[in-house]
């Protein structure tokens, strides 16, 4: 099967520092695949450089074509999208004003289908509907990853890249986050995801990565790294709230 992303030997450097060397990864269409790691490991960096924000060397392949030549907006528009960490919505927009943003590049399609559109992201986040509204300055952090998803899925990407999904978040708010990303696989959508939450995203996932000091330490499918002495021992033992989380 050929993969819908592929990245091979990617390298990111901030002047003398790499913070991400020689990594190969890959997704296959209908995955969900994670990449876990401590805060530092590199893990952000990674997904800057696949969507074409950082500067990067080596080759990053996205639906069969080398990406290295295309800019962030070509690789949007061939359906690679990013949710950053810092979910990067336009606080005095409203919510609906923001989804609207996230349609942009559909506006040819017409405004019928991108009211249809919006209308099915109100119904996989009802709570966005009750707040559309209202500045995504004000929303809390639940509904700002709410609205962050929504407006990229608004975008029909075909593979969607989340840094961080949990970050910050309660865990019954996690839980909930978690389970939307499972269900989008059945819209169809892939899913590339950077997580400190270990234990969540093994639980989801079809295939793991480890990344440590920028580099992929170990992979594999999740039954084997959940018993892996070394993941547990690093990032599913301890007992910290963030990892026990049950889907």
């Amino acid at each position: 099967m050929t993969s819908l992303l592929q990245a091979n030997n990617v390298s990111v450097s901030y002047g003398k520092i790499e913070a991400v060397r020689d990594v190969t990864l890959a997704v296959q269409p209908g995955q969900i695949v994670a990449v876990i790691g401590p805060n530092g490991a590199g893990k952000s960096s990674l997904l800057k450089s696949l969507i074409g924000a950082l500067p990067y060397t080596g080759d990053v392949f996205f639906g069969g074509g080398n990406c290295n030549r295309r800019t962030l907006e070509d690789r949007v528009d061939t359906g690679l999208f990013l949710v950053p960490e810092e979910r990067a919505l336009f606080a005095e927009l409203t919510v609906e004003e923001n989804l609207a943003l996230g349609g942009f590049s559909r506006r040819r399609e017409g405004a019928k289908l991108l009211a249809t559109a919006r209308d099915d992201i109100y119904a996989l986040f009802p709570r966005l509907k009750e707040r559309r509204r209202q500045e995504a300055g004000t929303l809390s952090g639940g509904e700002r990853q709410m609205l962050a998803l929504g407006r990229a899925l608004i975008g029909k990407p075909k593979l969607l890249m989340l840094d961080e999904p949990s970050l910050g978040l309660a865990p019954r708010i996690v839980r909930d986050i978690f389970r939307t990303i499972m269900g989008l696989r059945e819209r169809g959508v892939s899913l590339l995801i950077v997580e400190q939450n270990a234990r969540a995203a093994i639980q989801i996932a079809d295939y793991c990565y480890v990344m440590e000091h920028g580099r992929i330490a170990l992979e594999g499918l999740p039954a084997d790294l959940e018993s892996d002495e070394r993941v547990i021992a690093s990032y599913l033992g301890g007992g910290e709230a963030a990892t026990r989380t049950h889907l």
